[in-house]
């Protein structure tokens, strides 16, 4: 552990240091960011997963900061160039860049302009002239003529020097952070049409001559500028006014008016443009490049942890279809397990005669398997499969979901659907698959990779190790926030259990298969390669349900089980009935059970947990239908107020499903009738809504929407601006026009 790292992350999240030690300490020893938030509380002050993964990920770049700096000095050390100062300010660099502008005079280089001038024998000239005491550069530059070095005239030794002075203003240290502060501060990003482009059409239009500043600029538009430079549509230059960038160098480096500081001056400039503006163009490119893929990838997350805590229908046997017109509605039967009862391809859309055989083979299915519940994917026909089956006579009342069927033909395709199911089309298993989201989305939605559920923004161009790292994060916080049912729980879900991972995941299938389901935690050792430090890790996390002993059903780990039989005994009790009475847990007093190790915050989660255990902390399912009628956009006219449904969520706003097989975008300016600075703090994704309709673009495919109350205030978005207006809108304050041209690009 690096006492300075302790310190350094304290000071920088607010933190106290002993908090961060023992958040260290705990990573140090394998413990899983859910198991510390939830069970260690007294050691950490009670930290939540969003700060402990703060300082994970900030001692994992503290790491890789200290392991470059370890490769920095043993160059410097082969080089002979190892001073006790030069190791001194490698060792206090507190950043990579810092640390890179020390190392930069000293890095191996290819043959450069100053590399060569220093063959030709010209660096004590351009020392000379650097120095800036007033010597007359033409005439020391004449005892460096040289014709055998290629230095043949005055010219040619001035243009060396020179040449080896733009590379010295290049590497010094603070001329470079003063620079680099001035690109961060007042950088700005300029976006032209690539020549030869055809322009018409393409999603790329409003950038073709775009400019605003790199401190400020949103992380879609940077992502999307990016993204039209990389497919050649779009040339990209990000710099602070240039005269500014050479006055900086200027007031750094020049001493003088005379002619030696005339010659510093041509090479200021020269240092400029040929070394230090390209530098730190890359430099300021990659910081926005994270800025943005950390903001969109924040969304995604953000997005994915309410898609996945979706609130579940719970277990019900449900007939699961996946709709189609010309290829028939692949329709599953499954049992309150999610296990496959029954399959077949109805074709419910061809003519009145068959709809009624049809409908009538639905009807008996749904008799004959007891169905309590019908889940219809919202993909083609998925309007007109819902309100076919709507309209059939059930002989009790079986309710009809519409689910999203987003990453239901990943997971058909994936190496998981055909393990469970090798004989199956794939059509077949995405009904399952649509069956099953509606049982319980989480369970299901494990299955499938993040980046193809569909709520991601630009998820293809963000860094994708940063991706996968922050999404997995938040399919682990779901599934262990959660809780998995032990005798239930698929292998994908077990994977995603604190301390497990895929083989131990298999594993606990394997004996389950072989064995019948857990009868009690403790059996979980008897789980080939299960072990004490994994039971400590998972336990908590693992419910079973009518067990042998009532507490395994909760959150109370195991470890804890010793305090909860101390109640009990206290009040003459069992622990059945101190879970079942609430008048016998009002009389525990919790501060009679704190011991060292166990403190007030894991009393009171107990106490919660003995008044509800096991509870799921997703919402109450609730019924929900679209409008009546409206099921294609044609059906849609300006002026309409519908139900909907987000779907994801943006930095620009949030595309919302109102039955019509397209999402509409509600502008950020449409969220709501006050000023919106996060979209995500007035939606979710899965969050039911009432819109109103704005517009309707059919050549385009696009609907305009908005959430706003107050009656009249989105109806002036319904006039186009002039292209003057546009303009100055642009200028002025950089904001995108409501209906944004860029919908299809930013999903």
């Amino acid at each position: 552990m690096n006492n300075l790292h302790i310190s350094a992350i304290a000071t920088e999240l607010n933190l106290k240091r002993l908090q961060v030690q023992a958040v260290s300490t705990l990573l140090e020893d394998g413990a899983t960011i859910p198991f510390i938030a939830r069970y260690r509380k007294e050691a950490t002050g009670s930290l939540d997963e969003v700060k402990i993964a703060s300082i994970r990920d900030r001692l994992n770049q503290l790491e890789e900061l200290d392991k470059r700096k370890d490769s920095i000095l043993k160059s410097l050390q082969q080089q002979g160039r190892l001073t006790d100062e030069l190791q001194k300010k490698v060792l206090n660099a507190p950043t990579l860049a810092v640390l890179e502008d020390i190392y930069l005079p000293y890095r191996p280089k290819r043959r450069t302009k100053a590399t060569i001038a220093k063959d030709k024998g010209l660096e004590p000239l351009a020392q000379l002239i650097f120095t800036q005491n007033g010597i007359d550069p033409y005439q020391s530059a004449e005892s460096y003529l040289d014709p055998a070095k290629e230095v043949n005239s005055v010219e040619d030794a001035l243009s060396g020097a020179r040449d080896i002075i733009a590379e010295m203003i290049n590497e010094d240290p603070q001329a470079r952070a003063e620079l680099r502060n001035l690109f961060t501060v007042k950088g700005l990003i300029r976006s032209r049409v690539a020549a030869d482009v055809e322009t018409k059409g393409t999603k790329y239009k409003d950038y073709f001559d775009w400019m605003e500043s790199a401190a400020s600029a949103p992380s879609h538009r940077i992502l999307a500028m990016r993204r039209g430079e990389r497919e050649d549509i779009l040339n990209l230059n990000i710099a602070p006014p240039e005269e500014e960038a050479i006055q900086v160098l200027e007031d750094f480096f020049l001493k003088g008016e005379g002619q030696d500081s005339k010659q510093v001056k041509i090479a200021i400039k020269d240092s400029y443009k040929r070394l230090l503006s390209r530098s730190m163009e890359t430099e300021l490119r990659l910081s926005i490049k994270q800025r943005a893929d950390s903001e969109a990838i924040r969304v995604f997350a953000a997005n994915l942890r309410q898609l996945l805590l979706a609130p579940p229908l719970g277990p019900k046997r449900i007939m699961g279809i996946d709709p189609g017109f010309r290829t028939g509605c692949k329709l599953v039967c499954v049992d309150r397990q999610g296990k496959l009862l029954y399959h077949d391809t109805l074709f419910l859309h061809l003519n009145q005669k068959n709809n009624i055989k049809t409908g009538e083979v639905v009807l008996k299915l749904c008799d004959r398997y007891e169905i309590e519940a019908i889940a219809v994917g919202n993909g083609t026909a998925g309007r007109e499969t819902e309100t076919f089956v709507k309209n059939l006579s059930f002989s009790r009342d079986i309710p009809v979901f519409l689910v999203n069927e987003s990453g239901a033909s990943i997971y058909s395709a994936s190496e998981i659907a055909r393990e469970e199911f090798p004989d199956l089309d794939l059509t077949v298993r995405g009904a399952v698959s649509i069956a099953r989201r509606l049982m319980d989305p989480l369970s299901e939605m494990v299955k499938i990779d993040p980046k193809s559920i569909g709520v991601g923004q630009y998820q293809h161009d963000v860094d994708q190790t940063d991706l996968k790292n922050s999404l997995d994060d938040i399919v682990i916080s779901c599934v262990n926030g959660v809780g998995v049912d032990l005798n239930r729980a698929s292998v994908q879900l077990l994977t995603y259990v604190s301390g497990l991972g895929p083989q131990l995941a298999k594993n606990i299938v394997a004996y389950r298969n072989e064995n019948g389901p857990f009868s009690n935690r403790k059996e979980l050792f008897n789980v080939q390669r299960l072990g004490p430090k994994v039971f400590e890790q998972s336990a908590g996390f693992l419910r079973i349900r009518d067990g042998e002993n009532p507490l395994d059903a909760s959150a109370v780990h195991p470890e804890s089980y010793y305090i909860v039989d101390a109640m009990a005994n206290d009040l003459n009790c069992n622990i059945k009935d101190l879970m079942s009475i609430p008048t016998l847990r009002e009389k525990i007093d919790i501060c009679k059970y704190v011991t060292d190790t166990t403190g007030l915050p894991t009393l009171k989660d107990i106490l919660s947990e003995l008044a509800k255990p096991g509870r799921d902390p997703r919402e109450t399912f609730e019924l929900f239908s679209f409008s009546d009628g409206v099921e294609k956009m044609e059906d849609l006219k300006p002026g309409m107020r519908l139900p909907g449904i987000v779907t994801n969520v943006t930095a620009f706003g949030a595309f919302v499903d109102i039955g019509v097989h397209q999402d509409g975008l509600v502008h950020i300016s449409e969220l709501s009738d006050t000023y919106v600075k996060e979209p995500t703090d007035f939606v979710k994704v899965q969050q039911k809504v009432m819109v109103k309709v704005i517009d309707v673009d059919l050549l385009r495919s696009r609907i305009s929407l908005s959430m706003k109350t107050a009656p009249g205030k989105s109806d002036q978005h319904q006039k186009k601006p002039t292209a003057q207006k546009t303009k100055t809108i642009r200028s002025k304050t950089k904001s995108k026009p409501f209906n944004n041209p860029f919908a299809d690009l930013f999903k």
